[in-house]
């Protein structure tokens, strides 16, 4: 059986995480299009699918950057592959605020701008019936109570180019470097996922919540190399020990058999979002909002058309 013959998965930061708990996971149902921006690990995470006798391409992609989402895109395209459902689980949570090329916050720019470039460029290529899903995160909504126990305080949009300029509503914000870029982030993420879902009828568009997984990679960019250790050692026995007090702890695996599920499920649902155990949750009052949603999809496209693609 060729690459063309199967069905194909698309992964976005596939190399750690729950992003290379996935790509294990899917790879037993159809290839994997592994799409990421370091070109050594895709090459790597590539080698270790094809010694499981598994399929895998790939495609190297900034989501912080548009104009190479656009490549990658094409590049996609090019392929030609039976493309069955779309993953977008790449995403940063940054302790300090950088800047992309463009000069827009690197955290907002890759968790929400880039994957809905992306997936933008991609669904009219998409067959009908197709799962697109994104990886959410309960920190948007300021009235969860594990996300606010951690120190979030909800998504804080204001537009989408005054989050591409670092710029969140106060007062109440978060005292954790970090935080309310990411919430408003996925804020942002969420409400465009339902907002395409109600767009496109012909594709099914879903988002995750995978919960609250330590240990991953998001965090831990701007992390010392002793807490990256310690985090590497004590986390896998941690979070079994944990998990019966701490309901939202969940391990990469865990989140990536609920993923599976939801990118293979041929039930029809769309505009759902998911908890970490695979049951359906809401969002924050904001996110469910249909005029909030479609603001934050048409400021996103503009944002996005006002810069050379």
């Amino acid at each position: 059986m060729t690459d063309t013959d199967r069905k194909t998965y698309i992964i976005t930061g596939p190399t750690s995480g729950i992003g290379r708990a996935t790509a294990l996971e899917l790879a037993r149902h159809g290839t994997i299009l592994l799409v990421g921006r370091n070109a050594t690990k895709l090459d790597a995470m590539q080698k270790a699918l094809a010694r499981n006798g598994q399929h895998a391409v790939s495609v190297v992609c900034d989501l912080s950057d548009p104009a190479s989402v656009t490549r990658a895109a094409k590049e996609i395209i090019a392929l030609h592959l039976p493309i069955a459902g779309l993953l977008n689980n790449a995403g940063v949570m940054q302790m300090r605020a950088t800047s992309n090329t463009l000069g827009w916050d690197t955290t907002f720019a890759t968790n929400h701008l880039g994957p809905f470039a992306l997936t933008e460029a991609l669904m009219p290529h998409l067959p009908d019936g197709a799962n697109v899903v994104f990886v959410g995160s309960a920190t948007e909504n300021p009235e969860h109570k594990p996300a606010t126990t951690f120190g979030f305080r909800g998504g804080r949009y204001i537009s989408a180019e005054a989050s591409a300029r670092g710029e969140w509503q106060q007062p109440g914000g978060s005292k954790m470097p970090g935080a309310d870029a990411y919430a408003t982030s996925k804020q942002a993420i969420l409400a465009a996922a339902l907002a395409l879902a109600r767009e496109t009828p012909r594709l099914h568009v879903n988002v995750v919540e995978p919960g609250f997984n330590p240990g991953t990679a998001l965090g831990q960019r701007d992390a010392t190399a002793l807490v990256r250790l310690l985090s590497k050692v004590l986390v896998p026995v941690l979070v079994p020990l944990l998990r019966p007090f701490i309901k939202v702890l969940s391990t990469p695996k865990r989140a990536a058999r609920v993923i599976t599920t939801v990118l293979r499920d041929r039930s029809g649902a769309t505009g759902m979002y998911y908890d970490h155990s695979g049951r359906p949750m809401q969002g924050s009052a904001r996110t469910r909002d249909p005029q909030f949603q479609d603001r934050v999809v048409a400021e996103t496209r503009a944002l996005l058309a006002s810069v050379a693609m």
